[in-house]
């Protein structure tokens, strides 16, 4: 499955991917597509079988915090949304922990991953813990189970903190243990890497990761400790989500899957920030505990892109330009507001070791929006140093266009780059910026 790795329909951010038996599961805020607010009032459960992580099932609404049409709210408090939830096993049992926007967040439980999750109730604080856990509102609750069984809770929005959780009753913060920010995540010297929000606790091995969204915005780093109260060590930032794409929030972790190690993250479509999609790369986990920074690909948990088959223009993972993708339906999605010197960037194909023709084919689908223009295919780059395999043109009413470009063999990154020509057919129209066309999907051919 390529990125974003769930159906295009499904908006997932904020993932915390964790592994229960043969299955990954996917916990994290539920977006709407062309939302103007972050997330939804239900959270959702998607899974997948270790051995085949090309199909995801959905097991439907596993936590509501308001009355709908399909069912009633699993909490009597107000509140506006759920956001950045995540799950544990505890002795046999499986906790949800909610973090409930302008309210007290709770804790909920299951006797199967998937849920659905019945409350248990909100956090229990001491009257010893300082104002800002005394709220009950534990933004973006990361949870660890240690172990030696003891239970860990680390939370925050521009400050962070922890606390240990009673591991017989999992509401309850112990008195005595919180931790604020100074002692928790370490002085880091670039203020920009410092902690913003999104905690995810992991531990591999003797190690304990702590995954976390920077001040820059739009990475996720990580530090790492011999111990889950630290001190802590910044190591740096594992994959960002702004590098030639839209910029927006980021909010994931680590998982290991059949010996693979994941990063889990998203990305920002439909224009806005708050209409997010669930992605994944590869990582590795380095002897001396470093994690070498990753850049996004159109990947997902494939190898390589079968360049044969037809690609969906929305897993572009590079987006230079006025470009955005948008979902007109849940079957159609495709990248619109193409201007002039615009870059759709798609990693990785592999178009295989045999192949030595000196020409292939490419059929490219797109709505032209009533203008002509030029598109420019290239291998490796979009720059200077990039590969040119050859030239389109189309014009007007175009929706399907054909050309022959130079022939690949190996592994390569393929671009596609905009340019506007003189004509236009509603000059009135489109006269600022004026938009060149739309991509539905493209494929090469032998």
């Amino acid at each position: 499955m390529a990125n974003p790795y769930l159906p295009g329909w499904e908006y997932i951010p904020d993932g915390e991917p964790r592994v229960f038996g043969d299955r990954v599961y996917i916990y994290g805020s539920h977006d709407k597509a062309g939302s103007g607010r972050f997330c939804d009032t239900v959270l959702k459960v998607w899974s997948a079988s270790i051995h085949d992580l090309d199909h995801w099932q959905c097991h439907g609404v596993s936590f509501r915090m308001k009355d709908d049409a399909k069912g009633c709210s699993d909490i009597d408090w107000d509140a506006q949304e759920l956001f950045a939830p995540d799950v544990v096993c505890h002795r046999g049992k499986y906790y949800l922990f909610a973090y409930l926007f302008y309210a007290k967040g709770c804790v909920a439980v299951s006797d199967h991953p998937e849920g659905p999750f019945t409350l248990l109730g909100q956090y229990e604080v001491p009257e010893d813990m300082p104002e800002i856990a005394q709220a009950g509102v534990l933004v973006d609750p990361g949870v660890l189970v240690d172990d030696d069984g003891k239970v860990y809770i680390y939370c925050g929005f521009e400050h962070s903190y922890f606390a240990q959780l009673d591991p017989d009753r999992l509401t309850r913060l112990l008195p005595g243990t919180f931790v604020d920010q100074e002692d928790f995540l370490p002085q880091i010297p670039a203020k920009e890497e410092c902690f913003y929000e999104a905690c995810s606790p992991r531990k591999v091995g003797d190690t304990y990761y702590m995954i976390y969204s920077p001040r820059v915005g739009s990475r996720l780093a990580y530090a790492t400790s011999d111990s889950p109260v630290g001190p802590w060590k910044y190591r740096g930032y594992i994959v960002d989500n702004g590098v030639d794409y839209p910029a927006g929030n980021n909010h994931g972790s680590i998982c290991e899957i059949n010996g693979q190690w994941y990063i889990f993250y998203h990305r920002m479509t439909n224009d806005t920030i708050m209409s997010r999609r669930g992605c994944v790369e590869r990582i590795t986990i380095l002897p001396d505990g470093t994690i070498p920074p990753v850049e996004m690909t159109s990947l997902g948990f494939q190898d390589a892109l079968n360049p044969y088959e037809a690609t969906p223009a929305d897993i572009a993972c590079v987006l230079k330009g006025k470009g955005y993708i948008t979902e007109y339906t849940p079957f159609d999605r495709r990248i619109v507001g193409i201007t002039d010197g615009t870059v759709l960037g798609y990693k990785y194909y592999d178009f295989g070791d045999d192949y030595t023709s000196e020409t292939m084919d490419i059929s490219i689908s797109l709505d032209s929006c009533g203008s002509s223009g030029i598109i420019e295919v290239l291998a490796d780059s979009d720059g200077e140093d990039g590969m040119l395999l050859g030239t389109l043109t189309y014009s007007h009413l175009d929706t399907c266009i054909f050309g022959t470009l130079k022939g690949l063999s190996g592994r390569h990154a393929i671009y596609l780059r905009f340019k506007g020509d003189d004509k236009i057919l509603w000059p009135d129209v489109f006269a600022k910026d004026r938009v060149l066309a739309s991509l539905k999907a493209f494929v090469f051919m032998k």
